[in-house]
Order: C-alpha cells, then sequence, then structure tokens
C-alpha cells in the first residue's frame, strides 16, 4: 500500500498562504481599506465625524454625532482584484475578479443614547487559477489542476454610544465574528522537501510524515516496490459551493471602544481600538488531500493520484488588534477634511500558520488505506509586520442634495518578501478613492465610492534554490454603494 505524508505540508502553505494575501479583496492587510461609502471615498477615514451605520466598523463612538430618530442603512460592495503570477517566463492570471459584499445596519438614537445592530464583511481574500496555468501542474507532468482560495470574515454586531456632555460622546460594541475557508491549491515537490530539511519557509511533523519519510527516496529511502521517487503535486481540496460562507468554519467574539471630542466649532477628534478576536479553531470534516507520486510498481517507475479523505484544523487563526486615531476639520461651511492614522497589529496573529490534518479511520480509495487515522501538523512562517495605514481625504457640499468627495489612502505592505506566495499577495499599497452622496430629501439619501489601488509587484527571492522566485502583481477597482432611510 502506498504511504505518502506530504499532502497536509501543501494544505499548510495552501491556506497560510491564502491568509497571507490577506485577500485579493482587502487592501490593508486583510483589512479593507475603508468600510462604507462615506468613509471610504475619503480614503478610509471615519474616527471622527458622522460616516453612518458603517460606525460600527470605524469608531462606535461616531453613532453619537446623528440626530434623535432611527436609521436604517443597506450597502452593497464591489470587489475588483486583479492578481497575476510569473515564474520562469511563464504567467498566470487570476479568474477571481469579481466579488460582492452586502451588508446592513440599523441605529436609533433617543436621549443621548444610541444603540442597533448591523451585519459587515470584514475582510479577507480570494483568488482562482484555472487549470491550464503553471500552477496546477506544479510537477509538470501534465497535471490539471485548479487553484483556488477564498477567505471571508464577517461581524454581527451591537453598538453603543453616549452623549456624555455636548462635547464628549463615547462607544462601543459587542462583535460575534465567524470566518470561513476555501481552499484548492497544489504544491510541488521541492516545496514540500523545504519543510521537512532546509526549513525555509516552515516545518512539519506528525505520523504521516514519518510513514512518507521511511518510502521517499530522496530521504534515503531504499528504491523498492511501493517506494517514491518523486511528488508531482500535493493538492488540498476543502470547498463549498457559496459564494458567502467557506468549507472550513470558526466562530468568536471581539470588541470595540471608542471617542469622539468636540475641540473647537470645527475641529473634532476621534479614536477607536478594536479587540484581537477570539476565533475558534477553522474546521473541516470534508476534506480531500490528493497526492501525485511517481511510485516503484516493481517493474518500473509510474504517476499515480492517491486521494485521501480526512478533516482539517486550521490552528488559532485571528483578526489582529487595531488603533485608530483621526480628526475632523470644517474648513468652511460647505468644505469638510478628514485624517487618521491607523496601526494594525499583525505581527501578533500572523506570525506562525498552523495547520493540523487528520485522516479518516476508512479511505474509500484502495491506495490511501495506508493513511487511515494518521495525523500531520505543520507550520508555515508568516512573520507579518504591523502595519501603519493612513487615510486623508475631504468633502465638498456642492449644494444641499449633492456631496462630493475624494482622498487616499496609503498601507506599508506588512507581507515579508520570503514569505510572499505568488497566489495570495498582501502587498498593495496605494489607493486613490472618490464618490459622492445625494440627499433627495431629510429621509432618503444614496452614498457612492470607488477605489482604485494601484498595481504594485514584488518577488519572492525563491528561498535559496529550494523553490524558483515567483513576481506577484496585485491591483484592485472597488465600489460601494449605500443607502439610508431615516425616520
Amino acid at each position: 500500500m502506498f504511504r505518502f505524508a506530504p499532502a497536509l505540508p501543501h494544505t499548510l502553505l495552501s491556506v497560510s498562504l491564502a491568509l497571507s494575501a490577506t485577500l485579493a479583496h482587502a487592501t490593508n492587510g486583510m483589512n479593507m481599506e475603508g468600510y462604507g461609502p462615506i468613509a471610504t471615498a475619503m480614503g478610509g477615514a471615519g474616527m471622527a465625524y458622522d460616516n453612518g451605520t458603517a460606525a460600527m466598523m470605524n469608531n462606535p463612538a461616531t453613532l453619537g454625532l446623528m440626530g434623535d430618530g432611527a436609521r436604517a442603512e443597506l450597502f452593497v460592495g464591489f470587489l475588483g482584484p486583479d492578481v497575476s503570477a510569473e515564474a520562469g517566463g511563464q504567467q498566470a492570471n487570476s479568474d477571481g475578479t469579481a466579488y460582492y459584499m452586502p451588508a446592513f445596519g440599523w441605529v436609533r438614537k433617543q436621549e443621548g443614547m444610541t444603540f442597533g445592530f448591523g451585519i459587515y464583511g470584514q475582510g479577507g481574500m480570494g483568488t482562482e487559477y484555472d487549470q491550464g496555468t503553471f500552477l496546477g501542474d506544479p510537477g509538470r507532468v501534465g497535471a490539471s489542476l485548479e487553484n483556488r482560495s477564498e477567505l471571508s470574515v464577517g461581524r454581527v454586531i451591537a453598538p453603543l454610544a453616549w452623549n456624555v456632555n455636548d462635547k464628549l460622546t463615547i462607544g462601543g460594541s459587542a462583535d460575534l465574528i465567524w470566518a470561513g475557508l476555501d481552499l484548492r491549491m497544489a504544491m510541488s515537490d521541492a516545496q514540500f522537501v523545504d519543510l521537512v530539511t532546509t526549513q525555509s519557509i516552515g516545518e512539519a511533523s506528525g505520523s504521516l510524515l514519518n510513514s512518507f519519510g521511511a518510502l521517499y527516496e530522496p530521504f534515503g529511502a531504499p528504491a523498492a516496490p511501493g517506494s517514491i521517487r518523486t511528488l508531482n503535486h500535493a493538492y488540498y481540496d476543502f470547498n463549498d459551493s457559496s459564494d458567502f460562507t467557506g468549507e472550513a468554519k470558526g466562530y468568536g467574539y471581539a470588541g470595540k471602544i471608542g471617542f469622539v471630542y468636540q475641540a473647537s466649532r470645527r475641529l473634532s477628534i476621534g479614536g477607536s481600538y478594536h479587540s484581537k478576536t477570539r476565533l475558534s479553531n477553522l474546521k473541516s470534516s470534508d476534506a480531500t488531500l490528493l497526492m501525485g507520486v511517481e511510485v516503484n510498481t516493481g517493474s518500473g517507475y509510474a504517476n499515480v493520484d492517491i486521494p485521501v479523505r480526512g478533516k482539517i484544523k486550521v490552528d488559532d487563526f485571528q483578526w489582529p488588534a487595531t488603533w485608530a486615531l483621526g480628526m475632523q476639520f470644517q474648513a468652511t461651511p460647505d468644505l469638510q477634511l478628514v485624517f487618521d492614522v491607523k496601526r494594525l497589529l499583525w505581527r501578533d496573529v500572523m506570525k506562525n500558520f498552523t495547520m493540523e490534518f487528520t485522516a479518516d479511520s476508512s479511505q474509500p480509495d484502495p491506495n490511501a488505506a495506508g493513511f487511515a487515522g494518521a495525523d500531520l501538523s505543520a507550520t508555515l512562517y508568516q512573520d507579518w509586520e504591523d502595519q501603519m495605514v493612513y487615510q486623508v481625504g475631504g468633502a465638498y457640499r456642492f449644494n444641499t442634495a449633492l456631496t462630493l468627495r475624494a482622498g487616499f489612502n496609503y498601507a506599508a505592505n506588512p507581507v515579508p518578501d520570503e514569505y510572499l506566495n505568488a497566489l495570495f499577495p498582501a502587498i498593495a499599497e496605494n489607493h486613490l478613492t472618490g464618490g459622492f452622496g445625494y440627499r433627495f430629501d431629510n429621509k432618503q439619501s444614496i452614498d457612492f465610492s470607488v477605489v482604485k489601488v494601484f498595481a504594485k509587484s514584488a518577488t519572492n527571492p525563491g528561498n535559496g534554490s529550494t523553490i524558483p522566485p515567483v513576481k506577484s502583481t496585485h491591483s484592485q477597482l472597488n465600489f460601494q454603494f449605500l443607502y439610508t432611510r431615516r425616520y
């Protein structure tokens, strides 16, 4: 019976890289560049002025700046990433070019207290490389494998804001969080060997690895019937059919606190702290690890695919703590200027990425029977840096109905080149933003934003001679639309 262990290191590599991509969707690491079209149109800044129910994701204290009454808002976001990978003169373009993110918020203010609830997407990632790209055949043996990843993180939020006095408002929220991950990804023999030997990208251990090492000729196993000369590819596959959930799921909680202070008639200052999440491990009981190996048959070598069924667990994936400070300056009755600075503490949550795979006790494919009940734990190094984000913008009230907005967002790339994966680049830095708001009357309005994320390229140097250099390029064109009803 064939035995093969590297599938999980591939699994780990895949998921970890998917996460490190911070989304081909999100562009401040895995975070969105802005929440709600009012703030997003002004570079994402939203700490010190009324920006609608999106304050639940920005600074919940700004909910207290609205007038008495209630407000219901419906969001629709469009994310248009353009991601490509290039290695050895071959280029692959991601087919994941359109993603939609709905959201909803409702709040009521009375007697100086504002409360409500909302459902919002936090961020994530998504890329899709079809079967015809070089990424789907890492062993160069004619394999044709789709490479796909989609990570989504969302929140159900219960905010509360209190107008302490005419100048100071404080607020906070309790957040229920869900995360989902789909993954289809191939890795090469060289990547697996690195996890076991040189360990420049990660490390692996477990009974699957021990069994594999006893049969893998590059690790010293003798050439004999059943021995494995080459790992053509290791392909991990867990995927559901939903655009809004992932096959591997986790749930948890977090919280936010914030303030707004009216320093003068024209100047307001605001800040917030978002806690690190407490998410459960992401789990799936419906996973397949497909190992493509070159096995000794006794009369030569033959390429064989071995599908192993099992369970996967992503250990301790969390969203980072974030602090932010900002200001709003009312330069004239019609001109508003805003500026925020944020620090996303990625270093605490993206130091390493660990995944555990346990094969089912019964395997449908006879060739996979030797894996029954075996396990493998693998860690992929991440070493993300904490990320500073600078958001600046302005709004001009053209008339009583129309307001025009523009801004800029800069977020330094948090991912070291040596751990950058071409499939999931988290490297976007420069964002030009704009949009408008239109008030039909005192009760109804719409807001719209557009974000151009300028192309950014970076190259993984290849971790020495083990893995070839890969150049990644990432840009985006995103939209958000909001309908508001006041009553």
